[in-house]
């Protein structure tokens, strides 16, 4: 789901040069529209709510820091989710090493052939779910079906194969299959 300002797209550029030439009002002006949009998409990748609200200080540090980069082509909205993920990312490496998440088991999987195809699920109750998923298959999971990233992609930031981003992709779907089937009884 693609980030969406409050601020319209007129009054990025003069915002971000008001930030650029240090103006504290203009700093906080961009804080506060692209805040919670930003702790969103910290939270589909990180389940702890006082680390995210560590990640989502460090995003807006590194957006401040390199707030110069943007060269006002492609969408700012983009940018920032682009640096966002990156940020949540480094911090899921520091976390945990992607050569121990290869470990992980998957003995509570259960291989279904398909869900109910009459229940719907909200947003949020999906987000729910993806939040119960182990780390690596969240954030191949939202790299994937939610930011649209390719395998490869996936694979060079996260620094495992194509084939690891594959089969953490596909355990993500089969768990949460297991997730909608236990809560549709």
């Amino acid at each position: 789901m693609p980030l969406k300002s409050i601020v319209p797209a007129s009054d990025v550029q003069p915002l971000i040069l008001a930030c650029l030439a240090g103006d504290r009002n203009a700093q906080r002006k961009l804080y506060e529209a692209y805040s919670s949009l930003v702790f969103g998409l910290i939270r589909r990748y990180i389940n702890d709510e006082a680390e995210a609200e560590d990640v989502l200080s460090a995003v807006f540090v590194r957006i401040f820091k390199r707030l110069d980069q943007y060269r006002f082509e492609g969408s700012f909205n983009g940018w920032v989710r682009s640096l966002t993920v990156r940020i949540v990312l480094d911090q899921f490496r520091k976390k945990k090493p992607f050569t121990e998440a290869i470990k992980e088991t998957n003995d509570t999987i259960i291989d279904t052939d398909q869900v109910d195809g009459q229940s719907l699920l909200s947003y949020k109750e999906l987000i729910g779910f993806i939040r119960h998923l182990p780390d690596t298959q969240r954030a191949v999971f939202n790299m994937f079906a939610i930011e649209g990233y390719t395998h490869r992609e996936i694979s060079t930031l996260l620094e495992i194969s194509e084939i690891n981003s594959r089969w953490y992709l596909n355990n993500a779907r089969k768990r949460l299959k297991q997730m909608i089937m236990v809560c549709n009884r």
